[in-house]
């Protein structure tokens, strides 16, 4: 059977496919994920192909940041979906290697950025912020492409992969992109997939929590007033748990306690058994 994309499995691959488009003048963006993609990780590549000639995209579930009662083994795969879906959206090769391949007998070695993982959603996620910036550090030094594009609704990790990539000197440029909604408003997430039809409704408490706090915040009520009273909306809308709502600096993720440019308020919490996260600037 023909591929649809063509597809390489060890970084030796990766990088010489790489270079020979580099060597032709080209410049490569790379568009990590884990599969399960959506019209949200698309927009990663087209966003991509904005910045560079050529885009390729990794797929990788990787066990280094999931913790121990975490949805590692029911995550969604599908890579013969997938490479379909990167064809379409103009990918020009997918690197999908296996976990003996990303971490072979005697790996030892992580990345750790300080402070930033032990904010937000690393409070009840410990190590997950470690195993993300190892295997993106890994993934980065693989390709050596001139740019890596990634999505703004994970921005604690948006902001530890630039603290990282700014501080080891990687070439690679890291760039951001806009957050995609269904349009009720849902930001997209492979996760969303878990979701009940009723906790799918339930879940539209959470982005409508973070646009009423933020109006509410521009208007002038004090922040912790508006954080509490987005806290109530989502517990009203049934979400379980919330793990934080927060207004925090965009680049150090230090809570804020008055509006500040580059501001952003960020939430994660439990709808049944899925957990959300999403964020807004100020």
């Amino acid at each position: 059977m023909t591929e649809v994309l063509p597809v390489v499995r060890s970084p030796a691959a990766l990088r010489a496919h790489v270079r020979a488009w580099q060597r032709d003048g080209k410049r490569v963006a790379l568009v990590p994920t884990m599969g399960a993609l959506h019209a949200g990780h698309l927009a990663l590549v087209t966003k991509g192909l904005t910045l560079a000639n050529v885009a390729v995209a990794s797929i990788f579930v990787n066990p280094k940041q999931f913790g121990p009662n975490e949805d590692l083994e029911r995550y969604p795969r599908d890579e013969a979906g997938d490479a379909l879906k990167l064809a379409g959206a103009g990918c020009s090769l997918l690197y999908a290697p296996n976990v003996a391949t990303m971490y072979p007998p005697g790996f030892a070695s992580f990345v750790r950025v300080a402070g930033l993982p032990d904010l937000l959603c690393g409070r009840v996620r410990p190590g997950h912020f470690d195993g993300v910036a190892t295997v993106v550090a890994k993934l980065l030094s693989a390709a050596q492409a001139d740019v890596a594009v990634f999505g703004e609704k994970d921005w604690q990790q948006l902001a530890i992969i630039r603290r990282m990539a700014a501080d080891l000197d990687i070439g690679t440029h890291i760039e951001g992109c806009a957050i995609v909604r269904d349009g009720d408003g849902l930001a997209l997430s492979s996760r969303n997939a878990y979701l009940s039809a009723d906790e799918r409704r339930r879940a539209l408490a959470l982005p409508q929590a973070l646009v009423a706090t933020r109006d509410a915040i521009l208007a002038g009520m004090p922040v912790a007033a508006a954080l509490a009273a987005g806290g109530r909306r989502m517990k009203g809308a049934g979400f379980g748990r919330v793990d934080y709502f927060e207004l925090a600096d965009g680049e150090t993720l230090h809570s804020l306690g008055a509006p500040a440019p580059g501001a952003r308020l960020l939430a994660a919490a439990m709808m049944g058994t899925t957990r959300l996260i999403d964020n807004i600037a100020l």
